[in-house]
């Protein structure tokens, strides 16, 4: 598998809030699908159906035990990444609020920044 098409799948085994929701759950450490199922609101078919997901992309791995199979993050650097998207979404939100709030500033400092970096290409 090429390196674009294995990021491909990375990124649509992450396309769901439910599936996002999943390994957020799991940064504190492995769990049992019926503790995940509370959490995600859903009946077990469909948690077990996101986490068969997950779990073909690599991002995550299970291990049963008894009559429980609990699940663990394989794939540690997905906090990073989403922490990178959490960062930047609230950075957005900021820049919103200030437009919203007729900061014009801000705004004007914004696209001065922009301006000067496209003149440098």
């Amino acid at each position: 598998m090429q390196k674009n098409e294995f990021r491909s799948r990375i990124f649509k085994a992450l396309g769901h809030p439910s599936r996002i929701l999943l390994v957020d759950a799991l940064f504190a450490g492995e769990r049992c699908v019926c503790e995940l199922r509370e959490l995600v609101g859903a009946d077990v078919s469909t948690v077990s159906k996101h986490l068969s997901v997950l779990k073909e992309a690599g991002i995550v791995g299970c291990e049963k035990r008894g009559a429980n199979v609990y699940y663990y993050l394989r794939m540690e650097c997905v906090k990073g990444f989403l922490s990178c998207v959490d960062r930047f979404n609230a950075r957005r939100i900021e820049e919103h609020a200030c437009i919203l709030c007729g900061d014009r500033r801000q705004d004007s400092e914004h696209n001065n920044r922009h301006m000067v970096a496209n003149q440098k290409h």
